[in-house]
Parts: C-alpha cells; sequence; structure tokens
C-alpha cells in the first residue's frame, strides 16, 4: 500500500462563484509531489486541531504559508509580520507530536519556520533588517527569486540531492536562532540558513525553498521511503 502522507492546509477567504468563503485550501503542487513519489496526499485542516490524525498517517508536510506567530520564541511581531493564530495552535500541536512520535515529517518553508521554533529556535520577523537585501522575497521579476544552497558533508540532506542545488525562493522570514537542530544546508552569499534537520529521527528535515514547485521530487521521495519504513516498523 502506498503510505499516507499527510498534507497541512491554509485557512482562507477564497471565491467560490460571487461568494467568499473560508476553506480549507492548498495549492495542488504540494499533492502532486506526494503523489508522484509513491505517496497517497491526505489533506489536513487547522479546524478542530487534534493528535489522533497522526494515528493514520504515515508521513506529514508542513506546507509553507503565513508567518508564525512571535509570541512563540518570546518576541513582539514585527510589523511586517502576518499570522494566523488558528493555524500556528493546530500545527504547533502536530509538529511537536510528530517530534515526539518520530512521524517523519518535511518542512517546507513556514514549515520549516515552524520546526524551528518547536524545536526552541527563533526566526528574524523581517529578513531585509538582518541582511540589507530582499533577494529571498523579490518584489519585482517572476514569482519566485532563486539561488544555490550548499550542503553539509554528512547529512540526510547531502545524502538525498548532493553537495549543493539551486533552488527557488519567496520568503520574507528565515531562522535566526537553529536551537538544538543541525544545520545542514546555507546561502553561499549571506549565509542565511535554508536546511535544518533532526538527525536523532527517521526524517526530521526542514527546507526554506519550495521543492513542491520544482520538477526534482528526491525530498518528497526521501519521505516516502522514510514513511514505508516507519510504517513498517510500526506494524511489526
Amino acid at each position: 500500500m502506498r503510505p499516507l502522507i499527510g498534507l497541512t492546509t491554509y485557512g482562507e477567504l477564497t471565491s467560490f462563484g460571487r461568494n467568499e468563503v473560508y476553506s480549507a485550501v492548498l495549492p495542488m503542487a504540494y499533492v502532486h509531489a506526494i503523489n508522484e513519489s509513491g505517496g497517497r496526499a491526505v489533506l489536513v485542516p487547522e479546524d478542530d486541531p487534534g493528535t489522533d490524525v497522526l494515528d493514520h498517517l504515515d508521513g506529514i508536510v508542513f506546507t509553507g504559508g503565513a508567518d508564525v506567530q512571535p509570541s512563540y520564541y518570546g518576541e513582539q511581531p514585527h510589523e511586517r509580520t502576518y499570522v494566523r493564530p488558528a493555524r500556528d495552535a493546530s500545527e504547533m500541536l502536530l509538529m511537536r507530536t510528530a517530534m515526539e512520535r518520530d512521524l517523519p515529517f518535511l518542512a517546507i518553508c513556514r514549515g520549516m519556520q515552524l520546526m524551528t521554533v518547536a524545536y526552541g529556535g527563533r526566526l528574524h520577523q523581517h529578513l531585509p533588517d538582518a541582511l540589507g537585501h530582499e533577494g529571498h522575497r523579490p518584489f519585482e521579476g517572476p514569482h519566485f527569486g532563486g539561488h544555490d544552497v550548499v550542503f553539509s558533508e554528512g547529512s540526510r540532506i547531502v545524502a538525498l540531492l548532493g553537495p549543493s542545488a539551486t533552488v527557488n525562493s519567496l520568503h520574507h522570514q528565515g531562522v535566526a536562532d537553529p536551537g538544538p537542530l543541525a544545520v545542514t544546508g546555507r546561502v553561499p552569499g549571506d549565509g542565511l540558513i535554508e536546511a535544518v534537520e533532526d538527525p536523532s529521527k527517521r526524517f526530521a528535515l526542514g527546507v526554506q525553498w519550495h521543492p513542491e514547485e520544482l520538477t526534482d521530487r528526491r525530498l518528497f521521495a526521501g519521505l516516502v521511503v522514510a514513511a514505508v519504513t516507519a510504517d513498517t516498523i510500526a506494524r511489526v
């Protein structure tokens, strides 16, 4: 059987005909990435949060979206910080439980920032203030920016992607302090953290870019393989 991989969703106002309805939504790129990598995508809404949903999943992806509430890491919000409190509450519960259970997970963009905070780290709330440029969230040209990332020798991500990769970029926040997480990817130019992982877990990997928008599926395939392994162990 294909492993069931949860995908956290956005609670957003969306248009249905002439009506605007608060909906659970997610770009289909995430769904395609999981299904094309051998998993079966399952959407997880923020409503009625509980950890019992994880009882039925073999892995989970924490997807991109709004900023994580700064109160989780002891700071006041920056004027450019944009949060979704209901989503934070639901996903922080799921993240911490996935960590406790050693459920394989991949954390993408906001998801990596959530992962960092869940592990006790903190964020740069507005990268231009910290780095002096807006290259990670360009406001002109293509929807995504792009840059190289160099990965650490011996890490899980280097085993999946090799020593470096060219990735896309669309974020105004980033990791300032990774806490106990291993930093396994950085931008060569400004040194921004682009990948973190917990090597003590079967698969606990965060990336700052959006791999679901790329044709390279190796990160998702790695999650699916770990989910199959975890599922096999759970059923022994």
